[in-house]
């Protein structure tokens, strides 16, 4: 009999161990992938942008964030070879019982694919994704944590996995994984590797202090913890573009903030949670710091400390893309 979220046959065509977990997902339907350079805007974009503009001027000295050392996701590729753990529920919601899927049906908490010394991203959200590309599979997770009364046990509070994840669009089924929005949390991170290069290639993550309603989602969310009833404030799956005609190559930032700019012409931002500070999601470096011991980000930040990385960018700019673009159908 198969172990519960486990499947024992390979699939027949992995993909490298070095795919950027943006381009993991199905080609045809892939979120992350939209081009939304020529793409027509919400009618209602400018008023939303100005929202957008009143959370970032009044905090964090006007600059958004840049989250690359805490509340971000921390990223693992694994294989048949790393070991397979129970997750214990931690009831950190106070909810009626063990939810349903997680111990029971497709027991996404069973015969999980832990590293050793694997280390959840930095921040009370403990954010872990976990991807074998010789199953075709990806797992992630919610305040993870090992246990205080077991150091040798995790325990998680929220999480999920997916199956066949070369034909998955880059969601979760509801109400499952790590963001409050449903998409997984690795394929709108700025990487490392990208962040070095200078060159991203999928939609960024965009978290917001005011998002709309949960009652307002917009694809390719299928969920939310939307905090406002106010018309102009932005819906969790939105997504923003930087307005393609901006030169971004005489504008006075830094070069990281500059390929942020150059992507969000082109594939944009989605908006997947709601958090303390107008933020871009990027990678946790713990992985790397952990193996190497120094901080794989110092050389790549040139200096300048994450919260000043945006200074200068344009959100001024910014539009708001015409609801449920890049959805199939619509």
């Amino acid at each position: 009999m198969a172990t519960p979220g486990y499947s024992a046959t390979p699939v027949p065509d992995p993909k490298a161990a070095d795919t950027p977990p943006s381009q993991i997902f199905n080609a045809g339907t892939n979120v992350f992938k939209v081009d939304v350079s020529t793409a027509p805007t919400h009618p209602n974009s400018a008023a939303m942008l100005q929202n957008l503009r009143n959370q970032i001027t009044p905090h964090w000295g006007g600059i958004a964030a840049f989250n690359n050392d805490r509340y971000n996701p921390s990223y693992y590729v694994v294989d048949s070879k790393t070991p397979r753990v129970d997750l214990e529920f931690f009831n950190c919601q106070n909810k009626p019982g063990v939810p349903e899927g997680l111990m029971d049906g497709p027991a996404m908490f069973k015969q999980v694919p832990i590293p050793a010394g694997a280390i959840p991203a930095a921040g009370t959200d403990s954010t872990l994704t976990l991807y074998d590309p010789t199953t075709d599979q990806l797992w992630e997770f919610w305040v993870l944590r090992k246990q205080a009364k077991n150091p040798n046990k995790w325990e998680a509070c929220w999480g999920g996995r997916i199956d066949n994840v070369s034909k998955s669009p880059g969601f979760f089924d509801s109400p499952y994984g790590a963001s409050a929005s449903g998409l997984v949390t690795t394929g709108s991170m700025v990487t490392l590797k990208e962040a070095a290069s200078g060159k991203i290639e999928h939609a960024m993550a965009l978290n917001l202090i005011e998002t709309g309603h949960h009652s307002r989602i917009w694809y390719p969310a299928n969920r939310s913890d939307g905090n406002s009833s106010n018309p102009n404030a932005i819906p969790e799956g939105a997504r923003l573009r930087l307005d393609p005609s901006v030169n971004v190559d005489a504008l006075q930032m830094t070069p990281l903030a500059k390929a942020i700019a150059k992507a969000a012409q082109k594939h944009g931002f989605i908006v997947v949670d709601t958090a303390h500070a107008v933020a871009v999601i990027a990678e946790s470096g713990q992985a790397q710091q952990a193996k190497t011991g120094k901080d794989p980000w110092g050389p790549i930040l040139g200096g300048v400390p994450n919260y000043k990385q945006l200074e200068g960018f344009p959100w001024d700019k910014v539009q708001v893309i015409q609801q449920e673009y890049g959805k199939p159908g619509s």
